[in-house]
């Protein structure tokens, strides 16, 4: 229905153009009909061709072409002006001498000539001496001819018109097509308006059909919800490359995991004892290994036993900062010794602190403080981070193999003044001797080579 609605509105257009032609037509009939009644009075009034050149029209049609017809045309200018009228214009004697020689005509200072000659950018015509006379007259009563024939033309066409506007019968006619034209309008609109019901009708029943159709694929959704899926899992380059994303994505957290097994960077552990390293290292400034004395001599650098806190607590008691009380962490320590102050004697019911370990390497590695500390000089620091700022101590280094290496590998070896080199240097120096060298010079008497 849509599609015969929009080809019907299609056809008025041409419908309605179609009847303006057909009362064109019928008028232009009827003027034809009227004409010949005033054929003999056109006739009478056309004007006669007579007085031109004494020539052979159709003769000189044949000469125009061929000589002519490249640079000039009868009733328009092309490379030289028109034609038509030109006997009219000039005389039949000067018309002949531009034809043959119009650069001659030109030099001698004729009027016309230089004119012509002026008008069209001083392109002098070609002179044609070939032609006789008679060739001359013959051209020119074909371009007399031939522009005659335009006026006369339009002088018909002027006598029809005349003749069509005093006719009646043109005129009942034209009412009654209009008539007709009016007729067809209002059978036009009454088609277009139940046209238009029925359009409306139409969009009516799809909305209903398309609502319909929308509900049952909504349903066919709801009922297979899993269709793409179950199609994906159809398709095995696709599993393939899912399991393989799996596997990477997968592995590649294990791998950090694993990687990260025993790494405790961070720790910090609640201690029983609230001891500042930024108290003591920081504002007080007690070197390290005035509490780690193994650090310096040992394997170990050894966990500070509380009667070396008693060196500074047994007078300090910082009760200024606690209303003339003992500090509580420092009661902490007289606790374990069983310490009176006030007495300042010892009991017999003493008990260790039960410090908890940051730093905690596995079994497989060994390392030996002093090696690190007295013989390559390497500051507390460089392991163990800022421990001057800590208020509570945490494992600032990861302590992993990876890291060990890549700090053996950037720091650099001072034997200068260093007495545990210079046994190395020595032995390097009896080897470049060619002396003996054994495994005791280097060290291997030491029970620590083998026991640790």
């Amino acid at each position: 229905m849509r599609n015969f609605s929009s080809h019907f509105r299609s056809l008025l257009k041409p419908l309605a153009l179609a009847g303006i032609i057909a009362i064109s037509a019928v008028n232009f009939s009827f003027g034809q009909e009227a004409a010949p009644a005033d054929s003999s009075a056109t006739a009478s009034t056309a004007p006669s061709a007579g007085g031109g050149p004494a020539g052979d029209a159709a003769a000189g049609e044949a000469l125009f072409k061929s000589n002519c017809g490249a640079c000039h045309a009868i009733d328009k200018r092309v490379l030289g002006p028109a034609l038509a009228g030109i006997n009219q214009k000039q005389s039949n004697e000067w018309l002949h001498k531009w034809i043959k020689n119009s650069q001659g005509l030109i030099a001698s200072g004729d009027k016309d000539a230089v004119a012509i000659f002026e008008e069209f950018n001083k392109m002098a015509m070609p002179a044609f001496p070939q032609l006789s006379d008679a060739d001359i007259d013959n051209i020119l009563a074909y371009v007399e001819e031939a522009g005659a024939k335009k006026p006369e033309a339009a002088t018909a066409a002027g006598g029809a018109t005349a003749a069509a506007e005093d006719t009646g019968v043109s005129s009942f006619m034209i009412i009654g097509l209009v008539a007709v034209v009016l007729i067809a309008f209002l059978v036009i609109v009454v088609l277009n308006r139940v046209i238009g019901t029925l359009e409306r009708l139409l969009v009516t029943k799809e909305a209903e059909q398309n609502v319909y159709v929308e509900d049952e694929e909504a349903e066919a959704e709801e009922k297979d919800r899993f269709r793409v899926v179950k199609q994906l899992a159809k398709n095995k380059k696709f599993v393939f490359f899912v399991v393989l994303a799996l596997l990477i994505t997968l592995g590649s957290f294990g791998y950090m995991d694993m990687w990260n097994t025993g790494v405790q960077t961070g720790y910090q552990p609640v201690q029983p004892i609230k001891f500042s390293h930024q108290l003591h290292a920081g504002t007080n400034q007690i070197d390290c290994q005035y509490c780690h004395s193994g650090a310096w001599k040992s394997k170990n650098a050894t966990i500070p036993s509380l009667n070396i806190c008693m060196n500074c607590h047994k007078y300090v008691q910082a009760t200024d900062k606690y209303n003339g009380e003992i500090s509580p962490e420092i009661q902490k320590i007289y606790t374990a010794l069983d310490y009176n102050p006030e007495t300042q004697k010892y009991g017999n019911n003493t008990r260790p602190i039960e410090w908890v370990r940051i730093h905690n390497l596995p079994d497989l590695a060994y390392f030996n403080h002093s090696q690190h500390v007295s013989v390559a000089g390497i500051e507390c620091q460089k392991c163990h981070g800022p421990i001057q700022e800590m208020e509570e101590v945490y494992q600032y280094s990861p302590l992993t193999m990876k890291w060990c290496i890549n700090c053996h590998k950037e720091t650099e070896v001072n034997s200068k003044g260093n007495a545990y080199y210079d046994k190395v240097i020595a032995a390097h120096d009896s080897i470049k001797k060619g002396e003996k060298v054994t495994a005791a010079v280097l060290g291997g008497l030491e029970c620590g080579k083998c026991h640790y």
